[in-house]
């Protein structure tokens, strides 16, 4: 018997042609960025499939902008992980993004973007979700710590 659902976070870099998906726990004006597909009524973190010969930070880049309409932002690789739902394997790479300015929500997959303090109950994918949003708070806060010694 397989658990239903396991996340693993890794420290090293996952072979590139594994990674078939990127997620930007994205930030403005200090509030959570959550997005809404136009076929669900749930939130979600923006991400997204990498295009044929697109790298992850790029594709971060690209779905960034098309599901939040970012203009100006850092960007910055948390991590590579890994989701596994019984016996099946996905990887992916968690970004962090403090967005500068937002323009008009580009005509995508995306109708509605939200910004929150902390993560709703109606999300999309509420086994997952948290998690990364954990690791990347993880991250933020020992990167901040780090840069003050």
């Amino acid at each position: 018997m397989f658990p239903a659902l396991k996340i693993d976070f890794y420290t090293e870099n996952i072979d590139f042609e594994k990674i078939i998906y990127v997620v930007i726990i994205a930030f403005y004006r200090e509030r959570l960025v959550l997005v809404r597909h136009r076929e669900r009524a749930t939130w979600e973190i923006p991400g997204g499939h990498l295009e044929i010969g697109e790298n992850n930070y790029n594709a971060a880049k690209r779905e960034l902008y098309e599901e939040t309409g970012a203009k100006k932002f850092q960007l910055e690789r948390i991590c590579d992980y890994s989701v596994t739902r019984e016996q099946a394997v996905s990887y992916g790479t968690l970004f962090l993004a403090d967005i500068d300015e937002i323009g008009e929500l580009p005509d995508f997959e995306i109708c509605e973007i939200g910004f929150f303090d902390h993560l709703p109950s109606q999300l999309t994918y509420p086994e997952i979700q948290p998690f990364l949003l954990k690791k990347a708070l993880d991250y933020f806060s020992k990167r901040y710590i780090q840069k003050d010694r």
